[in-house]
């Protein structure tokens, strides 16, 4: 599969996105930068419960614009499904292990959803929440187990500043774009997009670099110099490999 291949056309191997919400985005980050992926961190956000930062899922996407005073109003949050508010109609049929992906335009004028919401997202098994814009009730989802990252709070509502114009189309989310189907991870640090079409190849090779690069800190931390452990020359990835043999063998034998 390519670039051409459209996502929804390419499975995920499975367990593959369980394995990758233990990745760091900084490893994930630099495979993508070596696959020529440059744009692909979501500068400025933050998980409002930093206890539950990490998740990893499938891109659900949805796009506001500007809200318009004659047509988004409170009037359009009716107790059924409504093309007037496709806000809630992506909350119900967005499933397990996607993530909701809002593109706000990085307005924090007024928010890109509560903590109703995204408490009916986390009892179906939704992966989590990104919007480049503001969340509210932010004390009460900072105390919850579900990951949300947002530029800030906002206690204003959506209606006041944003209409939700289509969902399940190519974005922008922090100024990076977002496709539907497209892989984010998530982590103390921030959250990273992945073009689903590379998510194992980076999967794969971010975590053999999770794991090196904890051993060479763990170096740098002894003393050793700089040069030849970071980046890493022939002896000391000979060494690594030593030690690594060696872990194998002690897990294999106990």
């Amino acid at each position: 599969m390519d670039a051409h291949t459209p996502s929804n056309q390419i499975k995920l191997p499975d367990g593959l996105l369980q394995r990758m919400s233990r990745m760091s985005t900084g490893s994930l980050s630099i495979q993508l930068f070596k696959r020529g992926i440059r744009n692909c961190f979501l500068a400025g956000l933050k998980p409002l419960n930093p206890a539950a930062a990490r998740f990893a899922g499938t891109a659900f996407t949805m796009r506001l614009i500007p809200a318009r005073e004659d047509i988004d109003n409170y009037d359009n949050l009716v107790p059924y499904p409504s093309d007037r508010n496709l806000q809630w109609k992506a909350v119900d049929a967005i499933g397990k292990d996607e993530v909701l992906v809002v593109d706000s335009r990085n307005d924090c004028n007024a928010a890109s959803g509560g903590g109703i919401l995204l408490t009916h997202m986390m009892t179906k098994g939704v992966a989590g929440i990104v919007t480049d814009g503001a969340l509210r009730d932010g004390v009460e989802i900072a105390a919850m187990p579900f990951p949300a990252y947002a530029r800030g709070i906002n206690a204003t509502t959506r209606l006041a500043g944003h209409h939700v114009a289509d969902l399940q189309s190519p974005i922008a989310c922090a100024g990076v774009p977002v496709y539907p189907g497209d892989v984010l991870v998530g982590d103390g640090d921030g959250v990273v997009v992945i073009p689903r079409y590379l998510a194992q190849e980076v999967a794969d090779a971010a975590e053999q670099q999770d794991a090196m690069e904890q051993w060479l800190q763990q170096r740098i931390a002894d003393g050793a110099p700089l040069y030849g452990t970071y980046p890493p020359n022939e002896q000391t990835r000979a060494q690594y490999e030593a030690w690594r043999q060696s872990q194998n063998q002690d897990t294999s034998s106990s």
